[in-house]
């Protein structure tokens, strides 16, 4: 008999054929409304980010075309724009810098390849459905990472507000370098600079509140105003630096700017670069999708919709693919980007493919405008818009909720700044894994005893209980696995240490426990016979059932001296009767 090949549900490969077929007017309406906003913005926020990469500006532009258009037919988030973002640029720039790559086209070349080599991860991750790879990163470590990254960003922007030469790959190599070189500040350039980072930040504080008292706005109207705000200071700058010829001033301005298509092609790169950029590429595969997905579900969660986290690995593997092969560098979902397509009014991917048509059109003849733009305007663009990110407060909750998670934020944040970004993140997520290795090394195993009048058993230090002297019974907290075996093994046996004399039955209640692995149910046998030996009998109470399905194929069931009982009041209730029977 010939077995029935399963359909291949293409709608579930290309997310395209769920929306598309249904596509309309209005979607068109709220799509292109959309599109239009955030192209506005993009255009100096892309330039911004290829400046923070240590890339030429139509870097930015190139890679906030194709990836956009990829991303429309394999996303599954109807509001998520892909592009450009801060924190993956500053990783970018960390990853490429210490390569000591000479010529601007090697470097481009570098970053195109690191974008291919995070497009390719993604994919493989997709294909093995890794989706929840994004639960491996704790909070507090990205919270870390993202203010670090943050603080890290604003600080060497500084460079181009003053108009000088300053490099690091971390804060005290950043702080060092620009204070060699502030004796040589351009006065220009920092005046300009200033005055771009204060109109920025009126925009941002007073803007939007003015706006909602005034024009009686809504918060989200006014803040799609205020976040295209960067337009109206790229486009003010532009004309005073042309007016005023401001680079014979010494102010560094972006120059000439290629017009036209992104180039289609593989980047040619040495081999040896390739290698060294694969751990650097596994992070920012990792920081990027972790920080798309969290993007996409919360602003999903706002209309009621899903993302399928694993054909998002998919989406923006292919993305990072088109960009790689478009001359870009390696992209993802950004928040700012999002929220104003989502405020904007996006209904469907495709206002990320009407984004990436309007990204075109300035690509192909917007590009010459930007001869005079200022290196100092993007500087602030970009300072203004990443201390957004920064949440030193994540210390002061983290602090007085748990001190394991304190320790895991501080650490990323400290060796964020102090040593470098991939050490940062890197030993943030180590620290995370040993931290709950370390907790769950120690699982909490408390005594309970029965409520009076009820079925429910609660542990005896916090409650009224009724206890049977002869009937120890001991909840443990945590599924049961080598890193703790050996302390629950030494808490039951201390505890029946303390009055052998009297004990009877030991019970574990193991309501808790998730999972036994080997190591566990050698201890678990180890237990049941050093009881034995003492004339005590071991029972277990409500074991969950993939759990009983584990201890069933092995032999512990048989050698157990006591009972496998349904509830823990059933197990109470049948020794005291069956003690009081034997009275």
């Amino acid at each position: 008999m010939k077995l029935k090949k399963t359909p291949i549900a293409w709608s579930n490969l290309f997310p395209i054929l769920q929306w598309g077929p249904r596509y309309g007017r209005e979607d068109l309406l709220g799509d292109g409304t959309a599109a239009l906003i955030v192209t506005i913005m993009l255009i100096p926020q892309s330039l911004a980010y290829a400046l923070l990469a240590g890339l030429p500006a139509e870097v930015g532009l190139y890679a906030s075309i194709l990836p956009l258009v990829v991303y429309a037919v394999l996303g599954t988030s109807r509001v998520l724009a892909v592009g450009p973002v801060a924190v993956v640029s500053l990783m970018s720039a960390s990853a490429l810098a210490p390569l000591g790559l000479e010529s601007v086209a090697d470097y481009v070349a570098a970053s195109a390849m690191l974008a291919l080599l995070s497009g390719a991860m993604l994919l493989a991750m997709g294909a093995l459905k890794l989706g929840l790879v994004a639960n491996l990163l704790s909070h507090p470590v990205i919270a870390g990472f993202i203010t670090a990254s943050g603080i890290l960003i604003a600080i060497s922007q500084f460079k181009h507000l003053l108009g000088v030469s300053a490099s690091g790959h971390n804060l005290p190599e950043i702080l060092q370098s620009l204070g060699q070189g502030i004796w040589n500040s351009n006065l220009v350039t920092l005046f300009l600079g200033l005055s771009v980072l204060g109109f920025l930040y009126w925009l941002r504080r007073g803007l939007s509140g003015l706006l909602q008292r005034r024009f009686n706005l809504t918060a989200a109207s006014a803040g799609t105003v205020v976040r295209i705000g960067p337009v109206f200071a790229v486009a003010g700058t532009i004309l005073i630096s042309w007016a005023f010829n401001l680079p014979q001033l010494g102010v560094s301005v972006v120059g000439q700017v290629p017009t036209g298509l992104p180039p289609l092609g593989f980047p040619s790169i040495d081999f040896g670069i390739t290698t060294a950029l694969l751990g650097p590429a596994a992070l920012i595969t990792i920081i990027g999708y972790v920080e798309s997905v969290s993007v996409a579900q919360t602003l999903a969660a706002k209309r009621r919709q899903r993302i399928d986290t694993n054909q998002e690995l998919t989406a923006l593997g292919a993305a990072n693919i088109a960009s790689g092969l478009s001359g870009g560098y390696a992209v993802t979902g950004g928040f700012a980007r999002s929220v104003v397509n989502f405020d904007a009014g996006a209904r469907t991917p495709a206002a990320g493919a009407l984004t990436a048509i309007g990204l075109t059109f300035a690509a192909i003849y917007l590009t010459p405008l930007l001869y005079f733009l200022p290196k100092a305007t993007l500087a602030a663009t970009i300072i203004v818009a990443v201390l957004s990110l920064v949440d030193l407060s994540i210390l002061k909750r983290a602090w007085g909720y748990s001190r394991a998670d304190f320790a895991a934020v501080s650490i990323t944040i400290a060796l964020t700044l102090l040593v470098g970004v991939e050490t940062g993140v890197a030993t943030g997520v180590l620290t995370s894994l040993l931290l709950y290795l370390w907790k769950t090394s120690r699982p909490h195993v408390a005594e309970v005893g029965q409520v009076p009048g009820t079925e429910h058993f609660r542990n005896i230090h916090r409650h009224d209980v009724t206890t049977d002297p002869r009937i120890v019974t001991l909840r443990i907290d945590e599924s049961l696995y080598f890193a703790n075996a050996r302390r629950m093994e030494d808490l039951i046996l201390e505890r029946v240490h303390q009055g052998k004399d009297e004990i009877a039955h030991v019970i574990l209640m193991c309501s808790a426990v998730n999972e036994v692995d080997l190591s566990a149910l050698e201890s678990l046998e180890a237990i049941n016979h050093q009881l034995s030996d003492m004339g005590i009998q071991l029972h277990l109470s409500e074991v969950k059932g993939p759990v009983m399905d584990r201890l069933q194929r092995s032999h512990f069931l048989d050698d157990l001296s006591g009972e496998v009982f349904l509830s823990q009041n059933c197990a109470f209730q049948n020794l005291r009767s069956k003690m009081s029977d034997h009275a």
